[in-house]
């Protein structure tokens, strides 16, 4: 039987497939990622492979040359945990958001649950439209700088 032991790095194989993410590589998720996997951040809440494929497909679909430059990682028994960089184009502006993902992995080795942290506004800051109201906002909402 298959253990989670059999399988002692399976971060780093995963964060260079999301190095590299494509279109053409979203065939791996079944590779990647266990039948039933959570994949949660601050907008989605999904599960299973084909619901974390559609994902994927949208953002290829709304962001231009999608990239995540992967900054560090760390693991540990049956979870790891990365920091990132997610960069990309949506209408003409370019955008740059920094992130963190902490995922936990079934015995076989493959992801049961990935959860990403990152923050919204830092994107939605970057972006044609919004990005003044956001940053207004930002200011508006942060303390002032002590003397």
């Amino acid at each position: 039987m298959n253990s989670f032991a059999d399988h002692p790095d399976r971060l780093t194989p995963l964060l260079e497939w999301y190095a590299s993410l494509s279109p053409q590589s979203l065939h791996d998720i079944a590779r990647f990622y266990a039948p039933d996997a959570h994949f949660v951040d601050p907008f989605n809440s999904v599960r299973g492979h084909a619901d974390i494929r559609a994902l994927f497909e949208h953002m290829f679909e709304t962001v231009d040359a999608p990239r995540f430059f992967i900054q560090s990682q760390l693991a540990g028994g049956n979870q790891g945990f990365a920091t990132w960089i997610f960069s990309g184009t949506v209408r003409g502006s370019a955008f740059s958001v920094p992130g963190s993902s902490h995922l936990r992995f079934a015995n076989d080795g493959r992801v049961s649950v990935h959860c990403d942290y990152w923050d919204a506004a830092a994107l939605w800051s970057q972006l044609p439209l919004i990005g003044g109201p956001v940053r207004w906002l930002q200011q508006r909402f942060a303390a002032p700088a002590s003397q």
